[in-house]
């Protein structure tokens, strides 16, 4: 029988070890991501306390992993303006009833109307021939539902004010939209019901439209940042933040929710990753890491800019700031935003990249105002936002669920923050 060399059953068993440990990490991974996707978080936005119920979840993670509150309490409680769809909305133009979610979604700022309409294309000649501007805004629009493509949407606000005015007397506006229906977070009501409209679902011919949409807006929507630290062993008053924003598009009633598994439950995870490494003895950082899962960042990124004002320890012994955004993909490499900005730090973050190997390419882009990272940035705190490049193309939609995410790339992003950060610390 031939002799099997011990050492090589030592590096057999240590790889087996490892490759073991990580396929645990991805399925608690992947049941991070499914959980924050699930119908009972309803998009973790603002309608049914998706948002507190989101919240909950990572403090009682944070909890579990023995990771600490700064201050008294995990929550970090604020308000916002919020407009909510807070009824699936309808839209059957003639006898055609569109599919809420996917061929059609209620746009967030809209208020709330019904009724029947009769189809009113816009004759685009308004944008460039006077006459026909004077005569089509010679017409009422009350009692019309305005189509137009969303193409025409920056023309239409160009357009004199008197015209713009009688715009808003239509009874409702439908956008069509070429690829697919997107939503967002508004923080005022319009004044005219809009639908977004698949441009491919909605009949050429369409003479009349019924539509129905309920709104409610909300002067002060009480939400909350999520934070938890390890304290340092060495230098305890310096910082390493990581954060990501946990709040998605939530829904529009009870039929129709935005799941956002890339944008952001893929950060987020992330971020609940780390944090379960630092909280072992074994990985306890020089520095302290803060944990922050920011709320209302699609709101306009409302929740970085409330700590931010409302520090729990000062910005200034922050020594970099992470921010994990779309961390879902990572086949052709991850984007540093940032990274021109501190361009010592990004030769250090890809030279770690390079020696290791962990991505394809790690690109830099400069100054953008895109997310969490960017209130830290203004006040002076250097900061990387990261997003993975690739894969997945769905973005606020219906379509961005856990199942289409690939994560390709998570653990080797996992090991590079990890790297990067003990790196930074080294920087004493």
């Amino acid at each position: 029988m031939k002799k099997t060399y011990p050492y090589l059953l030592f590096l057999l068993c240590l790889f087996s070890c490892i490759s073991l440990v990580e396929a645990q990490q991805m399925e608690r991974v992947r049941q991070t991501i499914d959980t924050l996707c699930s119908p009972t978080m309803h998009g973790r936005g603002y309608l049914f306390a998706g948002d507190a119920k989101a919240a909950q979840y990572i403090q009682n993670r944070f909890q579990e992993a023995g990771l600490k509150p700064l201050g008294q309490q995990y929550f970090q409680h604020f308000t916002l303006p919020v407009n909510r769809i807070t009824q699936t909305p309808l839209l059957q133009p003639d006898n055609k009833k569109l599919k809420a979610g996917s061929e059609f979604v209620a746009l967030a700022g809209s208020p709330t109307g019904k009724g029947k309409a009769k189809a009113l294309p816009l004759d685009t000649l308004i944008f460039t021939d006077q006459a026909a501007a004077s005569q089509f805004f010679s017409k009422s629009l009350a009692g019309k539902a305005l189509v137009y493509r969303q193409q025409h949407l920056p023309l239409l606000q160009q357009l004199p004010e008197p015209y713009q005015q009688q715009l808003q007397t239509a009874k409702a506006h439908l956008v069509l939209q070429p690829k697919g229906v997107l939503t967002s977070v508004a923080r005022q009501q319009q004044k005219t019901p809009t639908l977004e409209v698949l441009a491919s679902a909605w009949p050429e011919r369409a003479k009349k439209v019924k539509f129905k949409t309920e709104a409610e807006f909300v002067p002060a929507y009480q939400t909350q940042n999520v934070i938890a630290a390890v304290e340092g062993s060495v230098q305890p008053d310096s910082f390493i933040v990581f954060t990501a924003h946990y709040d998605h598009l939530g829904g529009q009633g009870k039929d129709v929710y935005f799941p956002g598994a890339n944008d952001n439950a893929s950060g987020t995870a992330m971020l609940l990753e780390l944090a379960e490494h630092y909280s072992k003895p074994e990985n306890k950082p020089a520095y302290s890491i803060v944990f922050i899962a920011f709320a209302a960042e699609e709101a306009g990124l409302v929740g970085s800019f409330h700590y931010t004002n409302n520090p729990l320890f000062p910005l200034s012994q922050i020594r970099f700031l992470l921010n994990l955004d779309m961390l879902g993909t990572g086949d052709a490499g991850m984007m540093a935003v940032n990274g021109s900005v501190h361009s010592q730090e990004f030769k250090l973050l890809t030279d770690l990249n390079n020696t290791y190997m962990h991505l394809p390419q790690i690109r830099s882009r400069g100054k953008a105002a895109n997310s969490d990272h960017y209130p830290f940035s203004e006040k002076g705190v250097p900061a990387f936002f990261f997003y993975t490049l690739g894969g997945t193309t769905a973005y606020h939609n219906v379509h961005d669920k856990p199942e289409q995410l690939p994560l390709t790339r998570f653990p080797e992003v996992f090991k590079l923050l990890l790297r990067f950060s003990a790196a930074l610390q080294e920087q004493r």
